[in-house]
């Protein structure tokens, strides 16, 4: 899971990367989930794109072992 920060910049939470449909740019950053909710955040595309990528390498090198 990765932590994003909601438009509000007062609370953060949670999402499952793998529930993430798409990712848009409106200018604010707009994720899409699999459930068919929304949720504006304030990290930019790029920076869910990393966190996503790094997650994915986290449980990648936890079940290697």
């Amino acid at each position: 899971m990765i932590l994003v920060t909601r438009i509000n910049r007062v609370s953060q939470f949670y999402v499952n990367e793998d529930m993430i449909e798409f990712i848009e740019e409106t200018p604010d950053t707009i994720l899409s989930l699999s459930t068919g909710k929304t949720i504006a955040i304030m990290e930019s595309p790029l920076q869910v794109i990393e966190m996503i990528r790094s997650e994915k390498i986290r449980i990648k090198l936890a079940t290697e072992f």
